[in-house]
């Protein structure tokens, strides 16, 4: 039971009994782990939950390992205030956490506060009033009270007030009456549970060849027990998601728990649909989208136990599962598992290092794998399976490059003629178009004609993105919005303001002009309606609905659209175009994974992809389907620059409120870096953002070789470095996957 603060205090002026000294890691950004005093009779152990006072504050805290001072008299030390009555985190979760921490250079407290974000779960839930039959007759009976007692007796269990109700097709006020009548005895009923248990048997699946062995595969190594990690490499529509799910069912009948980690689980609902089919219910979900009250219920049946099966983004990570027994990673080579926020980790890699400390299987899967993941294959840390062909023999779609040079829209447009003629044929046919841009709103900048005025953010170093939908000129750093103005702030001429370069919104425009009659809809992910929307929209585009989808990545991540058989590409050279070492890799990635939504069901289909770089590598690597030479060239070139996975970086981005103050400590900690063998500092240089949020930010890049200590070179760094003024920040990425 929790112990109430009010108990262990006993009168107003006498303290507590204390009996010894326990340090507690609060969710602080603070290096070490406080020491608190434990009264008397209060049992607590590493791992315990517990409420502790931080000034005039109270906050959850949990019971960490650690020497305690012999010499700190308990008496001296405040107490802990309340014993949650929850499980405690594990050794193997603690050990983790301290893991992360020391990995990323983060306050411990910080990584130990994503592991207990759900406070009002760390009490079980309240028993809920159910009712059972006694036996009995009510002195009048009625056709409504007869299928009451009918159902009653026939199921003989207990019910709650609603639910039989609901079951017998009759108002509450019935049951009401039969129980003040005495035929039902109110009783207490354990909450419901979050979602039905899966059923590891409940549909097995048809495994076609190179599914079947794949899936073997798989399924012994989690059937052997003990760490590994397993690439299932396949292209689009190849079924690694049946692969997996072999992998799940075989450690369910072990009794372990199941992580599932997808990059956009909120916009996923065709994933749940999938699991519910093959066991019979589905998982939990965990997102930021999730109610309170549900994320409440999640987090306590994980730590139960109830809960078998979580599905969720890269947070779920840090969910303190009783028994986990096998982590899956979707789409692994996604960008989204990177969270850049206080902690700086990525899920995909951070799911490894769970695993060999849990000492069970982890699963990567994409259809276009990180040159990291590659790698490790190559080298044998990783198991790589190979999925090379579409299940059920479907094909892949026809890919076509589209020199824009040679076919250029007509004036004022972004789609060249090719791409319109494509679109026509297919939505004669009956069949859905998608038109990928991975740009939101309708322009990436206005300016005005006469004076050359543009509209830039008062906070940012960014241009202000015109979205029409909203009649909003909005900034994509900080989130400032203005009205769309009708006349230049600078020279007050009216009707001059010009939009320059395409975003979804525009392309939606373009195609209303050429298909007025075609269903048109636009994903992206600031449209308004939120999630809900979202899913709704999948729906609909899933059903065929919609004819014409115009999208941003949002349409890349896994979707299984049936009628889809054609896609374009609007601008293929839009993610080359910047200084990111890992340009070429993400382009191929995401156009591989766009194109790939088309002819998953059978259907003869087309992606045609404009670009201005037709010979580009990446461009005849993906119409090729050459996949390996594409990973072979990058790889070579990675292994030259002894850039990752063959090297290490890490970024510290110096930030404060005034460039002089950012530089000046940007220096001063370039000028403290040691003199290291193998590691070198480059910068400080403006950041390509040179100003966020209205700060000013200069930016250092530690560049190392692979079995360098990085993060003693940067503890050094920052230790020797100059004493930070009360404005300046330091934000610190080790691996960094942005470099704006």
């Amino acid at each position: 039971m929790a112990i109430d603060s009010s108990s262990l205090f006993g009168s107003l002026f006498e303290a507590p009994a204390v009996t010894r000294v326990v340090p507690v890691l609060v969710p602080l950004p603070v290096p070490v782990a406080y020491s608190y005093a434990v009264p008397e009779g209060v049992h607590v152990e590493p791992g315990s939950l517990v409420q502790v006072p931080i000034g005039p504050r109270q906050v959850i805290g949990v019971v960490w390992e650690g020497d305690n001072d012999e010499k700190l008299d308990p008496k001296k030390l405040r107490p802990i205030t309340l014993v949650f009555d929850c499980p405690p985190l594990s050794k193997e979760m603690r050990d983790f956490i301290d893991w992360v921490a020391s990995y990323t250079l983060s306050p411990p407290g910080l990584v130990a506060r994503m592991a207990i974000r759900a406070p009002a779960a760390l009490d079980p839930e309240a028993m809920v009033e159910g009712l059972r039959y006694i036996g009995g007759q009510p002195e009048r009976m009625t056709p409504a009270r007869t299928r009451v007692l009918d159902l009653a007796k026939t199921q003989d269990h207990p019910w709650t007030r609603s639910g039989l109700a609901h079951a017998a097709n009759v108002s509450s006020s019935v049951v009401d009456g039969l129980t003040a009548q005495g035929v039902f005895e109110t009783i207490f009923l354990p909450p419901p549970p979050v979602v039905a248990r899966p059923d590891p048997d409940f549909t097995p699946p048809r495994l076609e060849g190179p599914q079947k062995q794949a899936a073997q595969d798989i399924v012994s190594a989690v059937h052997k027990g003990g760490f590994s990690a397993a690439l299932i490499d396949g292209v689009t529509g190849s079924g690694k998601t049946e692969v997996y799910f072999e992998a799940i069912a075989e450690s369910l009948r072990q009794g372990r728990q199941v992580l599932i980690l997808l990059p956009e689980i909120a916009l996923t609902p065709a994933f749940l649909e999938r699991f519910e089919a093959r066991f019979g219910a589905k998982p939990a979900e965990w997102h930021s989208d999730l109610a309170p009250r549900m994320r409440e219920k999640v987090w306590r049946g994980v730590v139960t136990g109830e809960v078998r099966v979580v599905a969720g983004a890269r947070s779920a990570l840090f969910l303190p599962f009783e028994q986990l027994g096998l982590i899956v990673v979707d789409e692994e080579h996604d960008p989204a598992y990177k969270q850049e926020d206080r902690v700086f980790y990525n899920a995909r890699d951070m799911a490894v290092v769970r695993g060999r400390i849990g000492d069970f299987p982890v699963v990567l899967v994409s259809a276009t794998p990180s040159v990291e993941s590659q790698v490790n294959g190559l080298a044998g840390r990783y198991n790589t399976v190979h999925l090379p062909t579409r299940f059920g023999e479907a094909a892949l779609p026809d890919l076509h490059l589209v020199d824009m040079r040679r076919h250029p829209p007509e004036r004022g447009g972004f789609l060249s003629p090719v791409l319109l003629r494509g679109i026509k044929r297919t939505i004669e046919k009956g069949e859905q178009a998608l038109l990928f841009l991975n740009r939101r709103g309708y322009a990436p900048l206005t300016l005005c004609r006469v004076c050359g005025h543009r509209f830039q953010c008062p906070q940012c170093s960014s241009w202000l993105v015109e979205h029409r939908f909203r009649s909003q000129i909005q900034c994509h750093q900080c989130g400032y919005a203005e009205r769309t103005p009708e006349a230049c702030p600078d020279c007050g001429t009216l009707d001059h303001l010009v939009a320059c370069g395409p975003g979804v919104e525009r392309i939606a425009e373009e195609v209303e002009k050429h298909f007025p009659q075609a269903r048109t809809i636009v994903m992206s992910s600031d449209m308004l309606g939120g999630v809900k929307r979202m899913r709704l929209e999948l729906e609909a585009i899933a059903k065929g609905d919609v004819d014409i989808v115009i999208g941003t990545q949002l349409v890349a991540k896994g979707h299984n659209f049936p009628l889809m058989t054609l896609v374009g590409i609007v601008d293929a050279d839009l993610g080359l175009s910047n200084g990111d070492p890992r340009a070429a890799e993400r382009t191929f990635q995401l156009l591989s994974q766009v194109t790939g939504r088309a002819g998953r069901t059978g259907l003869k289909s087309l992606g045609l992809i404009q670009t201005f770089q037709p010979q580009h590598p990446v461009m005849q690597a993906i119409v090729s389907g050459d996949a390996p030479a594409f990973y072979e060239r990058e790889i070579e070139e990675r292994q030259k620059a002894i850039l990752p996975p063959f090297g290490r970086l890490a970024s510290l981005i110096v930030s404060a409120d005034t460039r002089a103050e950012a530089e000046t400590h940007a220096r001063g900690l370039r000028a403290a870096a040691p003199s290291v063998t193998g590691i070198s500092v480059l910068g400080p240089a403006e950041a390509p953002l040179a100003l966020v949020r209205g700060r000013h930010r200069f930016r250092l890049l530690v560049h190392g070789r692979r079995n360098c200590d990085m993060q003693g070179f940067l503890k050094a760094m920052i230790a020797q470095g100059p004493k930070a003024k009360s404005s300046v920040q330091i934000q610190l990425d080790v691996d960094p996957q942005s470099f704006l």
